[in-house]
């Protein structure tokens, strides 16, 4: 024999009974009890293990739909052209196995792996980390620790899927390196759609698998081609023609064929009924038949059934495949492969259930393209094959056509190849049915079948099956380590974006209260600085109004020059029209002084955003216009929004718009006759106590008839001038009503009369043009200070300043609102930030365990079922 189906490092009743040197020796040799009682524990341990495999799978469905989106990833080779700096340190460490891991939905992503694989005294199974690259680090020590330790950390047990492989190639190219072919639009959700759905197919055949090595019963699937000669063949291992045979394809229903002691020595044909469960008890489920019309019944093209066939077979155990007193053994006649799509998928489901196949092909054509996609496809769970070559007899060159069929057979099995004098053989089956005739070399082939199927049930039976498990294990390990490494990748990233984010995220909190207490102080710092400012420029403007002065040093308009007497009236008019156009100007100089003091505090406010803000935010890029303060945004005619400044004024009497615009009230603008002779003044100051809140409070009470009455009496106390006082000018009047009746008197009367009109004279003509300034401006400023009903006991400077301060206010709230919405909007960026890290931290970690979780499991599988020793 070639190779033994178990390794020789084996210490087992499995390994002891079908030890290599056992079975040169000679099978009868071995004891029955024996190979029952190794063929029992390793079923007992195969069916532990898939309900342990079934287990992990079902986990990982449960953990890629609830916790982790599984990736499926794919490896690569470098380029053995030296291009690259990869496939030069490939290149120096032969003994390490380097490829380039991406995955199907990020395919532009890649990751140096390094693929681990099985070695004496080393578990399959491996996790991340868990077994450094001693070989290599024995045959190199030119690496640094780092280099060997980046390696541990990214090993994986296998580099390519068997069982779980998805087809994510488009087109007929099939490259697997070019990035266009592969499915790179789909989403990491889709893509474990399709690992969840393959997981689920195999968690399906794991369930067949099972029923099938607990079945105490073995099935051998006969196929190929058409017209290999399967049929012939199954004739020639009953012994008798039995199936139908003829040039043309006749078989288009699986026939089943059974020992007829299972039918109570009866030889019949059994159809089964399609969709009813069969049961040889169940006369309703199956239809009889005899061995004669099984022609007719396997050429029907219509109805194609599932027949049992039971075949009673004389000849001894020790000869007869069906009568074998060992097991029950059912021979199934399938229908060629390359008939039609539907057979040929049929054969390839059938297979799940099937123990043994043997795979008939003609000598005359070798393997089509369909065998070659069956075996290929029966390869992923059963390592050996029987072969069957068949009508080699009419082969002239048989060595070159066994060389072919050879060559072929050891690139679509390579266990089977290996094994090839006991798996592989070139029969004629039709001379095998001549009577009286020898076939050395069939007789060889039933011989090998028997003991492959009976003696050799470990392999036969069980070894499909650890084969499957095998290669699923290796997948699952594969994707657990992928996604391992995945895990590690993203809980670096959130412990080194954690680290970046949390100080942040605390200056934050931290600097909150301090930036909101900042952003207040500003507004009430600036706020009253403009209201202080705007009352200290008004008032000071008033009080040089009262006495007769501009209110400001560059007016908009300046004092008129006296014209002379004939001009007194119209000079008084512009002497008022300056006076009141320099407290507008004050008004305007108070806004400008606003507007600095807002800009400052705009820009304090800005300073405050790059102290708190963290980098990456966006600062705000919104541009302060301080010509924009102190005006109306007014619509026009047709919607259209314009803004100009206010023209309103505030006067005594009421609030007729804020902003500048006393000049413009003429009631303000015309002089009366109390603008040139201030009576009230020269009464209260000669009468009253002289203080001016006394003269402003005498302003206010007006009577008309008193004004009339104060003409004059003003007009007799200018003659006096100012050296005389109003009680000296009555008793003056009165001595001189006594002195009239003089004679005497009359005789002065004429001088005095004259005096008087040169004192009268000599008033207007120079103390009247210096009077008129303060006269009027005490007028103004009584008028604009006066309290009224309607303006609620405000007055201009108050209200001016609780305006000016208000449009302060506004502006500075407009900036802080902003930095606060920018500064609230990044802290809540960060704290989502910093929370999904903490949740992908969380996450990571615990993906991270669990795969690693799910390496030591396979492993632990793998040892319990020596599935190592087995693939050996």
């Amino acid at each position: 024999m070639a190779q033994s189906y178990y390794s020789n490092r084996v210490a087992s009743p499995v390994a002891s009974a079908f030890d290599p040197a056992s079975i040169l020796n000679g099978e009868k040799h071995l004891r029955a009890e024996d190979v029952q009682e190794a063929y029992m524990e390793q079923r007992d341990r195969l069916v532990g293990a898939i309900d342990s495999t079934k287990s992990i799978l079902n986990e990982i469905r449960q953990f890629n739909k609830d916790e982790w989106v599984v990736r499926y990833p794919q490896l690569k080779e470098y380029p053995t052209d030296g291009s690259s700096e990869r496939a030069t340190l490939h290149s120096k460490r032969r003994k390490t196995i380097r490829r380039s891991m991406s995955f199907a939905d990020d395919p532009t992503t890649e990751t140096d792996v390094v693929i681990s694989e099985p070695r004496r005294s080393l578990p399959r199974a491996v996790t991340l980390g868990s077994i450094p690259d001693a070989q290599d680090e024995e045959e190199d020590d030119s690496f640094s620790p780092n280099e060997k330790e980046e390696d541990s950390q990214r090993l994986l047990p296998s580099s390519d899927f068997h069982v779980l492989r998805l087809d994510l190639k488009l087109g007929a190219s099939g490259a697997s390196t070019s990035a266009a072919s592969l499915v790179s639009q789909l989403e990491k959700s889709s893509i474990a759609n399709l690992i969840d759905d393959r997981i689920g197919s195999s968690l399906t055949h794991m369930d067949k698998l099972r029923l099938r090595v607990e079945d105490t019963s073995s099935k051998v699937l006969v196929t190929g081609d058409l017209n290999a000669g399967k049929s012939t063949f199954v004739n020639a291992l009953l012994r008798r023609e039995v199936m139908p045979v003829d040039q043309q394809p006749c078989t288009t229903a699986f026939c089943e064929v059974h020992d007829a002691a299972e039918n109570n020595d009866k030889e019949e044909v059994h159809v089964l009924k399609e969709g009813v469960a069969y049961n040889i008890s169940d006369e309703s489920t199956f239809v009889r038949g005899s061995i004669s019309d099984l022609e007719d019944i396997v050429g029907n093209e219509e109805k194609q059934p599932m027949i049992k066939l039971y075949l009673a077979d004389t000849r001894a155990p020790s000869e007869s495949l069906l009568n074998n007193g060992v097991v029950d053994i059912s021979l199934i006649d399938a229908p060629g492969l390359n008939r039609d799509s539907l057979k040929t998928t049929a054969v390839f489901a059938r297979q799940e259930e099937i123990d043994v196949v043997v795979f008939v092909v003609s000598a005359e054509n070798h393997f089509t393209l369909s065998a070659k996609e069956f075996l290929w496809n029966a390869s992923n769970e059963k390592a050996y094959l029987f072969i069957v070559v068949n009508k080699f007899e009419q082969i002239k060159n048989k060595e070159k056509c066994r060389r072919l069929v050879l060559e072929q057979i050891k690139q679509l099995s390579p266990r089977t190849y290996e094994d090839a004098q006991d798996l592989v053989h070139f029969v004629d089956s039709a001379a095998a049915l001549q009577p009286y005739t020898a076939n050395p070399a069939f007789d060889d082939l039933e011989s090998a079948l028997r003991s492959f199927v009976l003696v050799k049930r470990s392999k036969s039976k069980l070894q499909p099956v650890s084969t499957y498990l095998s290669h699923l294990l290796s997948d699952i390990e594969l994707l657990a380590g992928a996604n391992a490494i995945v895990a590690e990748n993203e809980l670096q990233q959130a412990r080194d974006h954690l680290d970046e984010a949390r100080p942040i995220l605390e200056k934050m909190k931290q600097g909150r209260d301090v930036l909101e207490t900042g952003l207040e102080n500003t507004e009430e710092d600036c706020s009253d600085k403009a209201a202080s400012r705007t009352r200290s420029i008004l008032t000071d403007a008033i009080e040089r109004v009262g006495q007769g002065k501009l209110g400001v040093d560059k007016p908009l308009i300046p004092m008129p020059s006296y014209p002379g007497i004939l001009g007194l009236w119209d000079y008084a008019r512009e002497v008022r029209r300056a006076l009141v156009a320099s407290l507008d100007a004050a008004v305007k100089l108070a806004e400008d002084e606003a507007r600095v003091i807002t800009t400052n505090g705009v820009q304090t406010i800005k300073n405050l955003g790059e102290v708190h803000l963290p980098e990456g935010v966006e600062r705000s890029r919104r541009v302060f216009m301080p010509e924009a303060m102190f005006s109306v945004v007014r619509r026009n005619g047709k919607g259209q929004k314009s803004r100009r400044s206010s023209s309103g004024a505030i006067v005594a009497g009421g609030i007729h718009g804020l902003g500048i615009g006393l000049a413009q009230r003429h009631d303000l603008l015309e002089p009366t006759f109390l603008d040139l002779f201030d009576v009230h003044h020269q009464m209260w100051l000669h009468f009253g106590d002289g203080s001016e809140k006394e003269e402003d409070r005498s302003l206010s009470f007006v009577p008309n008839a008193l004004s009339v009455a104060s003409v004059g009496v003003g007009a007799l106390t200018m003659v006096g001038g100012s050296a005389v006082g109003a009680r000296s000018l009555i008793e003056g009047v009165l001595r001189i009503t006594d002195l009239v009746g003089n004679e005497a008197t009359r005789k002065w009367a004429a001088p005095i009369l004259g005096a008087v009109t040169i004192g009268l004279t000599a008033y207007l003509i120079l103390e009247l043009p210096s009077s008129i300034p303060k006269t009027v401006g005490r007028r103004v400023r009584a008028s604009v200070v006066r309290k009224d009903g309607t303006s609620e006991g405000e007055v201009f400077v108050d209200l001016h300043a609780g305006r000016v301060s208000k449009e302060t206010r506004k502006v500075l709230r407009l900036a802080s609102w902003d930095l606060r919405e920018r500064f609230r909007s990044a802290m809540e960026e960060r704290s989502k930030d910093v929370k999904g890290a903490e949740e992908m931290e969380k996450k990571a970690m615990r993906a991270t365990e669990w795969f690693a979780d799910v390496g030591r499991k396979t492993g632990e599988i793998r040892t319990s079922v020596k599935l190592d020793d087995l693939d050996h």
